[in-house]
């Protein structure tokens, strides 16, 4: 019974993913307004969110054009620089879901701030601003703040390739341990 205790060959695999693993990035949906009518006076909407090979999605909310999702997306960041996909569809029952606008944005002002030490700065300071340009999607300025000794980020989104809609989220990391870390 002298035998060494052989390791599964998958507990290799994930401690190289914890290894590239920066933290978690939870994605709050707040809101989507003034979507895109895609069935006959409304839409039943839910958004899709992709970074790299993940993809996740809130739940459908039905016949409203001003949804309130309030729901948290958790992402696990390993490349700060892989923009953030967000698609909104509308869900259809016996045909396939009809898109209603995408937005992309990136978090690397995001994780600039994270970096910075913030200990001991009152709730509600502002770190730093975006202003919308051409490369983002941001329908006005988004503040990275302070809060509760969190970075938080609100992003207001104007959805592309669609006539209208605009879709509201906020960034907020979460540090794992045994993870790389910023």
């Amino acid at each position: 019974m002298g035998e060494s205790p052989i390791s599964p060959p998958d507990s290799r695999r994930s401690s190289s993913l914890m290894d590239n693993l920066l933290g978690l990035l939870r994605i709050r949906v707040k809101r989507g307004v003034n979507l895109a009518v895609r069935d006959v006076r409304s839409s039943d909407p839910y958004v899709v969110i992709k970074m790299g090979k993940q993809k996740l999605k809130t739940r459908v909310i039905k016949k409203d054009v001003n949804p309130e999702w309030n729901e948290d997306l958790t992402l696990s960041v390993t490349d700060p620089n892989l923009p953030i996909m967000l698609t909104v569809y509308d869900h259809d029952t016996f045909s396939k879901d009809d898109k209603m606008g995408d937005a992309e944005f990136d978090i690397k002002s995001y994780i600039d701030a994270l970096r910075m030490n913030l200990q001991g700065l009152p709730s509600g300071t502002i770190i730093s601003r975006v202003q919308p340009d051409r490369k983002n999607c941001l329908s006005e300025e988004s503040s990275i703040m302070w809060n509760e000794g969190k970075v938080v980020q609100d992003l207001c989104l104007r959805l592309r390739n669609v006539e209208c809609g605009e879709v509201e989220i906020q960034l907020q990391w979460i540090d794992l341990p045994g993870s790389k870390g910023l």
